[in-house]
């Protein structure tokens, strides 16, 4: 003999489906939180301002036809290859922040020496991790700016 499913099992399973998605929500926003800011500009509409000249100044920088290389080699110095349409930049004044993804640790300013035919390499090391580098590279009047990624 089976058991006549009643009202209280209905309820009892409606109870427990919206349970696991109120639960599961929650789990998924305190981990969403937790992880990044959800800052990408302290104020939208400064930025939405500025929009123009930033799109100006990023057509600017690809005229110069400025090509950075980022990497790390094994004591974790960050090298940065700065090259032209003609080879490469060795007077370029080259700078650099080296940030966590999702500002975990505190970003760091990387200060450079030239390595020579356009070769410049950091004199502090960086910790093990995956790192965001934004380079600033002045040369000739002019100024660059790229972001590239350092894997963990």
């Amino acid at each position: 003999m089976t058991r006549a499913f009643t009202g209280r099992h209905m309820w009892a399973v409606m109870i427990g489906f919206f349970g696991v998605v109120i639960a599961v929500n929650f789990i998924m926003a305190r981990f969403a939180i937790g992880t990044f800011s959800g800052t990408v500009v302290e104020n939208s509409y400064v930025a939405s301002q500025e929009y123009n000249r930033w799109l100006a100044e990023a057509r600017a920088q690809a005229a110069l036809g400025w090509r950075v290389a980022v990497s790390v080699d094994a004591a974790r110095h960050v090298h940065i290859r700065a090259d032209d349409a003609a080879g490469a930049l060795p007077t370029a004044d080259v700078r650099a922040i080296a940030g966590h993804p999702l500002g975990r640790i505190p970003d760091r300013a990387l200060v450079f020496t030239d390595g020579g035919n356009g070769d410049h390499v950091s004199t502090t090391t960086l910790p093990a991790g995956r790192f965001l580098i934004h380079v600033v590279i002045r040369s000739g009047g002019h100024e660059a700016h790229f972001n590239d990624n350092i894997p963990a």
